[in-house]
């Protein structure tokens, strides 16, 4: 359990955590994936950890020479597939640990037709990552019919907690105390589709101040015009405690204040 204690201390060192999941390329190419080992070297100062896939591991020149925790994808589906809700593993933990990862990482989108199948997997990879104190970030979503509300939050914080996760990502929701009363380990909001910084901002703060232990905040930092000051300004409200105002009115040399 102490080697599964220190590697989280790699992701939430102060029991809070700006993580930067880069695994989007299998899905789909976005803006700001054109050279990863760059725009980590520009955000690195800020971020606590980075979520990518084995392959972009396995040719990072950078990555050994970072502060940052890494965290090895084990999920995969396409934006070309028929189902792209049906999330596959394409790695293991074994060769996770072969590659260096604090962590691994797992899909689940509930309420599709493949849910029983990604529960079964998330489950199994929960125990195999516990066997070798290797902590897992379980990423669950509502899909399919399921509408974004506190209620189908609240059960897929709830899941990833029950199955064996250490930290359960969830989209982000009003109300999201209501979220982390029922998951006992630490609970992140996604990032999401690019938003007005601003408002970024304001809703990691609300999430904070709701018991969110942190954000995973991907496309709005690497395909952010000013990837390093909105990773800087994250890392203040997560971090420092400050509001998203603070922030605009104490960072006036960064590109942030231009988003009020």
């Amino acid at each position: 359990m102490g080697g599964k204690l220190r590697r989280l201390k790699r992701i939430l060192k102060d029991g809070r955590t700006l993580i930067m999941p880069m695994d989007h390329g299998v899905s789909k190419i976005e803006i700001g994936l054109e050279n990863i080992d760059e725009m980590l070297k520009t955000v690195s100062d800020y971020i606590d950890a980075v979520v990518l896939h084995k392959g972009i591991v396995r040719h990072s020149k950078i990555l050994v020479d970072l502060d940052i925790g890494l965290i090895v994808h084990l999920s995969a589906s396409t934006s070309l597939s028929q189902n792209p809700n049906d999330k596959r593993i394409v790695s293991s933990v074994e060769y996770a640990i072969y590659l260096g990862a604090d962590a691994v990482s797992v899909h689940v989108n509930v309420g599709t037709e493949t849910e029983a199948e990604q529960l079964e997997r998330l489950g199994e990879i929960c125990e195999i990552a516990d066997g070798y104190g290797i902590p897992v970030l379980a990423m669950i979503y509502p899909k399919g019919k399921l509408e974004v509300n506190t209620e189908t939050v609240s059960q897929c914080a709830r899941i990833g907690y029950e199955l064996g996760a250490d930290i359960v990502k969830v989209p982000y929701v009003e109300k999201f105390s209501q979220v982390t009363k029922f998951c006992k380990v630490p609970v992140v909001i996604a990032g999401g589709a690019k938003e007005n910084e601003y408002e970024l901002l304001k809703k990691v703060e609300i999430a904070m101040k709701n018991g969110a232990s942190g954000v995973a905040v991907g496309r709005n930092i690497f395909s952010n015009p000013s990837p390093r000051d909105i990773a800087k300004a994250l890392h203040n409200i997560i971090h420092e405690g400050m509001t998203a105002e603070e922030v605009l009115e104490n960072e006036r040399d960064m590109v942030v204040s231009r988003w009020r």
